[in-house]
């Protein structure tokens, strides 16, 4: 996998020594971003006003094409883990986590557009903590899980949810859809980001719209981490996301969506309406008593009572 590391004795301002290949460890020694330059995806570093890249090349920043900073065999996202939101929606907690994958293909980097596709109207922001792993995982202990770990970014968890009656737990139209995972801006180094102390915020067009600590996460990373590399190994880059807390909502096109957390930056990205024909084979979007659940937490019988009146 990608591999981010300066050169022995290099300066600051020197050149680079970027790879990326298949192997047994995915390291970032500091942050990095991974931008699109001449075609190609290429691992850099912000410095100021640009990005520095391999062989000491500069882009803009403000020019610059951000790319998700991983890239992962697979993405594995847990489905209830802030007290916040399990209290939001007035359900039980569940004795342990239950998780879903999300395909590659739904990366997307800062600054990217998440599309909303024509007739829908239920396209959720999840502001998360995402976790990129760097050593490949498999049976390792609750005390030892954060040693394992590369880097740590920011992530909005997209989800389309007038297609929660198709998925039930699967995720894969509500959560899957190409462009549905930005991460970014930046990969920080492990040893750089406390993920037993955080703090994350998601702003709607410039308002907080959900605000937690780690405090509020009933099972912590190393608890995730550790619980699934009992039977999925993990893999150097593979990506998991830890979950959101309360007050998720809808997004309307043009709305500027941004996750932040203390010591990690500031993710952005814009919705724009996506004029796509989905009709044809396969589950079509409505809006059912899931979709009103889970989109805008109301009750699950006032949501049943919701459809009910609109049919």
């Amino acid at each position: 996998m990608a591999s981010w590391r300066r050169e022995p004795n290099s300066p600051r301002g020197g050149d680079l020594n970027v790879s990326s290949q298949r192997g047994e460890e995915f390291r970032v020694d500091e942050r990095a971003v991974r931008v699109l330059h001449d075609g190609q995806p290429v691992w850099g570093r912000r410095e100021g006003d640009e990005i520095v890249l391999p062989g000491d090349a500069r882009i803009a920043e403000a020019d610059a094409h951000y790319l998700a900073p991983a890239e992962p065999t697979k993405v594995i996202a847990v489905h209830l883990t802030y007290r916040s939101r399990i209290e939001e929606y007035k359900a039980r907690t569940p004795a342990e986590p239950s998780y879903f994958m999300k395909p590659p293909t739904a990366l997307n980097g800062h600054r990217g557009e998440v599309r909303r596709p024509k007739g829908t109207s239920y396209l959720n922001y999840e502001g998360e903590l995402a976790v990129v792993i760097g050593r490949r995982m498999h049976g390792v202990p609750v005390e030892e899980a954060l040693d394992y770990v590369a880097g740590y970014t920011c992530a909005n968890d997209v989800g389309l949810h007038d297609f929660r009656h198709a998925d039930r737990g699967s995720m894969l139209r509500v959560k899957g859809q190409d462009g549905f995972l930005p991460l970014g801006p930046e990969l920080v180094p492990a040893g750089e980001f406390d993920p037993t102390s955080f703090t994350l915020r998601t702003y709607l067009n410039g308002e907080v719209v959900q605000e937690a600590d780690a405090s509020d996460l009933i099972w912590g990373v190393a608890y995730q981490l550790a619980d699934l590399c009992r039977l999925i190994t993990l893999e150097p880059g593979d990506v998991v996301l830890t979950g959101t807390p309360a007050n998720s909502r809808p997004m309307e096109p043009g709305d500027v969506v941004e996750v932040e957390i203390d010591g990690i930056g500031r993710l952005t990205n814009t919705v724009r309406e996506w004029d796509v024909d989905l009709s044809g084979c396969g589950e079509q979007p409505q809006v059912s008593a899931a979709t009103l659940h889970v989109a805008l937490a109301i009750d699950e019988e006032e949501a049943e009572r919701t459809v009910e009146g609109v049919r």
